[in-house]
């Protein structure tokens, strides 16, 4: 007998394929439906399991105990659409198709259903599918009235069970109640996805290269990117890490969550510092300005998928304090050389990664 699971499910719909399918020429709606659908299938790939294609809906989950840090699940819902708009705004700039299909792609948007409950893995003669009363629930919530009451095409809607599994406070979510035959009524808090995508591609992007830093640690992991990216961003999992290297903890969160403007402390040795991120990106690289005594310095941690599900991080580091910059500079080197404490940590991590059963 199947045991049961407990997780994450999801589901993501593009909203509006169905009157666009309705008045535009079909062959080249399928193109464009198949494209979009492929940049939502390889984002939701980085974390979650594929569980069904539904036409123009994917419905994926993720067990509870391979969700380390929650509050990535809400950044790659947020990254996956971001990817869709790109693709969708790039799409219709670069075509010179005049087709009702091709001239209507920005009337599609996307929209997100996330529930936490029990399931159970069937699978007959190879086809896997999820069972159970909360993937019913979650497959209902696709039906709903959120558009009708708040103007919002993309969203993301959360049950207020997944809310408090995920344990995040965010401000500025509609709160509103669902009643569904055998299911009962469910409480949602649902965010408008459209004002985070403005916020991104508004945001100055703020990221060290290369040549402007002073010292480049690169460490190769074999494992997938979300699952470094928490190891490297998650308080706790630090803290596990590094050890004596340094204990963190949370100082501020932003609109209740990780973000721009966020700040973290570290207690080392004798010292401790603060830092305050500039610029979060998630699974691509994030930047925080760090201050540590008398000395303060820029970081950008970059991350990139490579194959065989394996994982390039680069820290790049720019020291701006103290003066004279060109004698801290040197010895800041001096100090790497002799002791890289990036490469102990990802080394650590590495080996805590590779204990633990797959």
């Amino acid at each position: 007998m199947a045991d049961t699971k407990h997780g994450y499910l999801v589901i993501t719909d593009i909203s509006g394929y169905t009157s666009y399918l309705a008045s535009v020429e079909l062959e080249h709606a399928q193109e464009i439906l198949t494209d979009l659908l492929e940049i939502i299938v390889d984002n939701f790939k980085k974390m979650m399991t594929i569980s069904k294609l539904e036409g123009d809906a994917i419905f994926a989950n993720i067990d509870e105990e391979n969700l380390a840090r929650p509050e990535s699940l809400l950044e790659l819902i947020e990254d996956t659409y971001f990817a869709f708009r790109r693709r969708r705004e790039s799409s219709k700039r670069s075509t010179t198709c005049t087709c009702k299909a091709c001239q209507g792609m920005p009337a599609l948007e996307l929209k997100f259903f996330v529930h936490y409950g029990d399931y159970m893995l069937q699978n007959i003669s190879g086809i896997r599918e999820l069972l159970g009363s909360d993937v019913n629930l979650v497959h209902r919530l696709t039906k709903n009235h959120i558009s009708e009451n708040t103007g919002w095409k993309a969203y993301a809607l959360f049950t207020e069970t997944a809310l408090q599994y995920i344990n995040l406070q965010l401000p500025g979510l509609h709160q509103q109640e669902e009643t569904y035959e055998h299911l009962g009524t469910v409480q949602t808090r649902t965010f408008d996805l459209l004002p985070r995508y403005q916020a991104f591609v508004a945001a100055q992007r703020v990221l060290l290269s290369a040549e402007e830093s002073d010292v480049v640690t690169r460490y190769e992991f074999d494992h997938p990117l979300p699952i470094v990216w928490d190891w490297m961003m998650d308080i706790a999992k630090r803290n596990e890490a590094m050890g004596e290297m340094g204990q963190w903890n949370v100082v501020s969160r932003t609109q209740g969550r990780t973000g721009i403007g966020s700040s973290n402390h570290c207690a080392h040795g004798r010292g401790s510092s603060v830092e305050t991120i500039m610029d979060w990106r998630p699974f691509e690289y994030t930047t925080v300005d760090s201050t540590d005594g008398k000395m303060q310095f820029r970081e950008s941690m970059l991350f990139t998928s490579l194959a065989k599900n394996a994982t390039r991080v680069e820290a790049r580091i720019k020291l701006l304090k103290p003066a004279p910059l060109f004698i801290s500079r040197f010895m800041m080197k001096k100090q790497f050389n002799a002791e890289n404490p990036y490469k102990k940590w990802f080394e650590r991590v590495h080996s805590l990664l590779s204990a633990q059963p797959k």
